[in-house]
């Protein structure tokens, strides 16, 4: 049970990828638009996509996402209707809106399925919700960040876990997540906060203290862009490299910076990643994403009456692990700017 009005229904907000082989490049395009990107590139890129048919996992996740959402609700006596819309790929987010409107709902939460603080995480998803309802009378409402909610960071812990009780003894564990420019990471939570690596690297921490691996590593994987513009390191098949020279045999890949098995993860870890122990000898196991654990699910619901008592001007609990504090509901005029982006953000 809980108290969700005034909100009248529930947004899954995404990133989109395509579904078949030739919605690979015009769906890259949409991603890359307005950075020159050469065609040929794109095509390069999209071998990641085409080596697993065209077909990117995103969308069958979100798909259950979405059923695990609605039928979580219900069990709940919660008459909220839940919708689907994509930044970059079908459902769209401006044809997911119109629908919702056009269905009469006028206050609506959005979850977004990024947990973290970051341009392209966070304030990106908030020009593109802002764009995609302008001209329709509908107000939204995002949920707040939940790196920190135990919603999040409990499956992850369940997981590794679970890894564990079939790894060595002497296993590393290693967080992944995906690299950003250091300007987006200094730039995360505001000027100066480094909210990016702060937030990751707490849940690096509350997950390995939880499962009695006190040493661990954070990494990153997917780095874009031109070779001298610097982004966050090390690399993870770098760190790979380094760990078997340091004598580690064995390897535990916890791809914290995501909630599913998306391409990164599919790609670059259980294909590249995964390659790269083989060549050293690591023995390598890729740890699940949250996906649909029960406590993820559970999670929105929780975080969707959340805000609903905070619109009521109610005090909620706001519920965290660790030693960061909750995430606000309204992120500051000047959280995680993008210098090259003159957009209107969703507050």
């Amino acid at each position: 049970m809980g108290d969700t009005a005034p909100l009248d229904a529930i947004l899954l907000v995404s990133f989109g990828g395509p579904e078949h082989a030739d919605e690979v490049v015009p769906f890259l395009e949409n991603v890359t638009r307005g950075k020159d990107i050469p065609r040929e590139r794109l095509v390069e890129v999209g071998e990641h996509y085409f080596g697993f048919g065209g077909r990117s996992p995103i969308n069958d996740a979100n798909r259950a996402l979405l059923a695990g959402i609605e039928a979580d609700l219900q069990a709940h006596d919660i008459d909220l209707p839940v919708y689907w819309g994509n930044r970059n790929w079908d459902p769209y987010l401006r044809e997911t809106l119109e629908q919702m409107a056009a269905d009469g709902h006028r206050e609506i939460a959005c979850f977004v399925t990024s947990a973290y603080s970051s341009y392209s995480g966070c304030r990106q998803y908030r020009e593109d919700l802002f764009e995609a309802s302008e001209g329709l009378d509908v107000r939204l409402h995002r949920l707040r960040h939940y790196f920190n909610h135990p919603g999040f960071v409990g499956p992850i812990t369940d997981a590794v876990r679970s890894a564990l009780d079939s790894a060595p003894a002497d296993t590393r564990l290693v967080f992944v997540t995906h690299s950003i420019p250091t300007s987006m990471n200094e730039a995360s939570g505001g000027p100066g906060a480094f909210a990016y690596e702060r937030q990751h690297g707490e849940v690096a921490r509350l997950v390995s203290e939880a499962v009695g691996h006190a040493e661990h590593d954070l990494v990153y994987c997917s780095r874009s862009g031109p070779p001298q513009v610097p982004w966050l390191e090390p690399d993870v098949n770098d760190h790979l490299e380094e760990l078997a020279e340091r004598g580690v045999t064995s390897v535990a890949v916890v791809p914290i910076g995501f909630i599913s098995d998306h391409m990164e993860v599919v790609f670059d870890l259980d294909t590249e990643a995964s390659a790269t122990a083989e060549r050293l000898g690591l023995a390598y196991v890729r740890v699940d994403t949250p996906d649909t654990a029960p406590a993820f699910i559970e999670m929105v619901r929780e975080l969707t009456v959340e805000r609903a008592a905070a619109l009521r001007e109610e005090s909620p609990e706001r519920v965290t692990v660790g030693e960061l504090a909750p995430w606000t509901d309204h992120c500051a005029a000047n959280c995680c700017l993008n210098p090259r982006s003159t957009r209107t953000a969703l507050v």
